[in-house]
């Protein structure tokens, strides 16, 4: 019987041209939207949800939200472009009043910066101070001297063996990045540049002076996304949520649990915790993804087969609790011999499990 392929070529048309309007009702739909379109079953954990601007999750009514060193006062009514946003930090202060086209930039000691966006887009609003390094979470990071002694994280690697119901330890929960940072919309990330070679056209976009620590900053972040992972890493920077969603569930499937650490009160300082509760979450395969410091949320995401993670109820000495994301890492004979894990817990690579908490603005992602 003879076959004409000519025939089918109505056929083949109609189908591209309801992938093409498929594909564009998906970039149209909010990061909010998307994120339940894909993972209907799965809770949006705290990490990502201080992440999205109000904007993007469909807040139509004004809010004012007060915490420790800041004010945010959101008039928007839910759209990009309107309003005004008052953000108030203990290192400066942020104002964005929704007008399209203004675009103004300020470098101070402190590490403010108010970035308004080209016309019709919003103002992205970063507080720092700006740290010089996005590790310790990434296995190629080498700590110096100063970070050592310095760095807050440095409580939250302990050994698995320590990881037990009754277990006291010292901790300091914090948010690593420049917590101001927010996604941006897929279709509006994908056009702005993300690559070490378009660094004056990215740091001209957000109106960042060159040689300024935000600058020095975001170079970095994109330097560390753009060098291979260590071997048995599968690595991705995720610059908007619907590529994080899309990365993870390339590699686990869409039956997966993303949870993030939760603290009920933050002390500005190392307090005593004791394991109240100790649950194990999914296999060893799963994907991490750590935020780093840049002008809007980017999310550094891992996916290895040596990691365990673990769901941990802690209970301060004042009462505090928290619901802690604990994650081991078996194999570790590939990290850097000068990673701030080995130098604070004395181990060398490949020995021991090691295990870190993950602060409040890390996500981990395991199959159910």
């Amino acid at each position: 019987m003879e076959f004409h392929f000519h025939l089918l070529l109505p056929i083949v048309t109609l189908l591209s041209v309801a992938l093409v309007a498929s594909q564009a009702a998906a970039d149209d739909v909010s990061p909010d939207a998307y994120w339940k379109s894909v993972l209907p079953n799965a809770p949006m954990p705290k990490a990502v949800k201080d992440s999205l601007r109000n904007e993007l999750i469909d807040d139509k009514s004004t809010s004012v939200d007060v915490g420790k060193g800041g004010v945010d006062v959101n008039s928007g009514k839910g759209k990009p472009s309107s309003g005004t946003n008052v953000k108030v930090g203990g290192k400066g202060v942020g104002v964005d009043n929704g007008k399209p086209g203004t675009k103004v930039g300020v470098d101070g000691k402190d590490g403010v910066t108010v970035t308004g966006g080209p016309k019709g887009k919003p103002v992205y609003v970063g507080v720092g101070p700006y740290p010089y390094y996005n590790g310790p979470f990434i296995y190629n990071y080498a700590a110096t001297e100063t970070q050592i002694h310095d760095d807050p994280n440095v409580a939250l690697f302990f050994l698995e063996k320590d990881l037990k119901r009754g277990a006291k330890m010292n901790l300091h929960f914090t948010k690593t990045t420049n917590a101001e940072t927010t996604f941006l919309p897929r279709q509006e990330a994908d056009k702005i540049p993300f690559s070490s070679e378009k660094m004056p056209e990215i740091l001209d976009h957000f109106s960042v002076t060159p040689n300024s620590k935000e600058a020095e900053v975001m170079k970095k972040t994109i330097k560390e996304c753009e060098e291979p992972g260590i071997k048995g890493e599968e690595k991705y920077c995720a610059t908007s949520l619907e590529s994080m969603v899309d990365f993870t569930t390339s590699k686990l499937g869409k039956n997966v649990q993303p949870i993030s650490t939760e603290v009920e009160k933050k002390p500005n300082k190392l307090e005593e915790y004791r394991v109240s509760g100790v649950k194990k979450m999914g296999g060893e395969k799963s994907v991490v993804c750590h935020k780093q410091n840049y002008a809007y949320a980017v999310f550094y995401c891992h996916k290895t087969t040596t990691t365990k993670a673990y769901e941990v109820s802690l209970v301060g000495i004042d009462g505090t609790k928290a619901k802690a994301v604990a994650v081991c890492h078996t194999d570790t004979s590939a990290w850097n011999p000068k990673h701030l894990a080995f130098q604070v817990l004395k181990v060398k690579p490949g020995t021991v499990p090691i295990c870190h908490y993950l602060p409040e603005d890390h996500v981990v992602w395991v199959q159910n």
